[in-house]
């Protein structure tokens, strides 16, 4: 009779593999999703202050005109799904004019409620200024270059 050798390699992974996979996967969703929400939470604060940025130069070439802007609208503003409402235009007693933007609409909930504004002086430099109502998972970190912190 013949001797007949049996084989028996393994197929597949153990239980104890997978377990280990998965525990893997998920330290790395647990650090990378805070990570991805920050990123979005950032990446919308920097679209929302270049839209506004956008309307400068048509704030400047009204004002230069000695016109004053009664909405955004007048500066050319169509839409933005990351602002609750239409911004807003101001121009105080002192010749200092704003133009304001409150996130909110498809805003990521870090920065919803969050107030950008950007300031003309009457010598024509503008500045930018960001500002909340303890919005919920607010960090420093959001606020664009070249913006201030608060109001």
């Amino acid at each position: 009779m013949k001797n007949i050798q049996i084989n028996h390699a393994q197929k597949g992974f153990t239980l104890i593999e997978l377990m280990i996979v998965v525990a893997i996967i998920g330290i790395l969703a647990a650090i990378a999703i805070p990570q991805y929400q920050d990123y979005i939470a950032r990446s919308q604060m920097t679209r929302v202050v270049g839209e506004l940025s956008s309307l400068k130069t048509a704030a400047e070439t009204s004002l230069m005109r000695g016109e004053t802007p009664s909405g955004a609208d007048d500066l050319g503003f169509t839409e933005s799904s990351l602002l609750s409402a239409d911004p807003t235009t101001n121009l105080d007693s002192t010749n200092q004019f704003t133009i304001t933007g409150i996130l909110g609409g498809d805003a990521s909930t870090a920065v919803n409620g969050v107030k950008v504004v950007l300031t003309r002086t009457p010598q024509g430099a503008w500045s930018c200024a960001v500002s909340g109502d303890d919005p919920g998972g607010w960090d420093d970190s959001f606020i664009p270059t070249g913006c201030a912190d608060s109001l």
